[in-house]
């Protein structure tokens, strides 16, 4: 029988920290840190099962969401965030929602996190269905926002994932994909921003890449599909252009990048006006 144990509220492994050193501070905090990847290595399996049930929803034209609370809900919205300049996606593709809203991204929102109804709302105002995918976070993995949003994504035969830092956790129960990445006690108890925090913002990562990679936003090693949106992209993509296309004029090849507007279809339709 599965036993939950709140992991991530256990007292922290030092005492007495106000009485440290900056220096002692400083390297306790870094050897914690340091545990994260490990940890996210032992659920590897787990991420690999929900990254692929992603992507082949999102190819067939499906969306992901991400939906938390506090750190959690702020992470999600930080990778929703970047998929569209980093991939070239259009907004909307993938989306964050934070209990409390908008303004729950830089200010607390009190009890947010405790509603059983606000989750779903959230959701279905975005007419989300079963083509979509929705992964649920949340570093305790007791949050009722989540909990709450995720049994009626199952009722609607809408796929779900979840990230949380404790083992056998309740939105791990009612996730159809559950990731757990058991991080031990914080630095400072209870302080999951902290390696929690860590914990979800690499599984986050390695899973909008694996996706957008999936998706053919990358080439080679190189994101051909970012967005130019200031200069060190743009010398970026001048350079991939440069490279691609064997040309050695830099402001030829930013001629060429800002008039096809990327680097993969400047790729595209230089190769295939030579092939002409």
């Amino acid at each position: 029988m599965n036993t939950f144990v709140r992991v991530t509220e256990q007292p922290s492994n030092y005492r007495h920290v106000e009485q440290m050193s900056v220096a002692e501070i400083l390297m306790h905090i870094n050897n914690e840190d340091k545990t994260v990847p490990i940890a996210v290595e032992k659920a590897i399996p787990q991420i690999e099962k929900l990254s692929t049930i992603i992507s082949d929803k999102m190819l067939l034209g499906g969306r992901l969401f991400y939906i938390g609370a506090g750190t959690s809900g702020r992470l999600g919205i930080l990778d929703a965030s970047e998929c569209p300049p980093t991939y070239g996606v259009p907004y909307g593709l993938v989306i964050g929602i934070i209990a409390g809203g908008e303004k729950a991204i830089t200010e607390a929102v009190e009890f947010a996190e405790d509603s059983n109804e606000q989750g779903w709302e959230d959701l279905a105002a975005y007419n989300i269905s079963d083509k979509d995918v929705v992964i649920g976070l949340a570093a305790s993995g007791t949050t009722p926002y989540v909990i709450s949003a995720l049994i009626e994504c199952k009722k609607r035969n809408i796929i779900t994932g979840s990230i949380c830092c404790n083992p056998n956790a309740p939105v791990s129960a009612v996730a159809d994909y559950p990731i757990e990445v058991v991080v031990g006690p914080e630095f400072v108890t209870g302080s999951t921003r902290m390696k929690s925090g860590t914990a979800q913002k690499l599984v986050l990562n390695m899973i909008s890449t694996t996706v957008m990679i999936q998706l053919g936003r990358v080439e080679d090693n190189k994101m051909v599909n970012m967005q130019l949106s200031n200069e060190k992209l743009v010398d970026r993509g001048v350079k991939m252009v440069m490279e691609n296309l064997a040309i050695n004029d830099y402001q030829q090849a930013k001629l060429l990048l800002l008039k096809h507007g990327s680097v993969k279809k400047t790729i595209e339709l230089e190769t295939a006006k030579k092939m002409t």
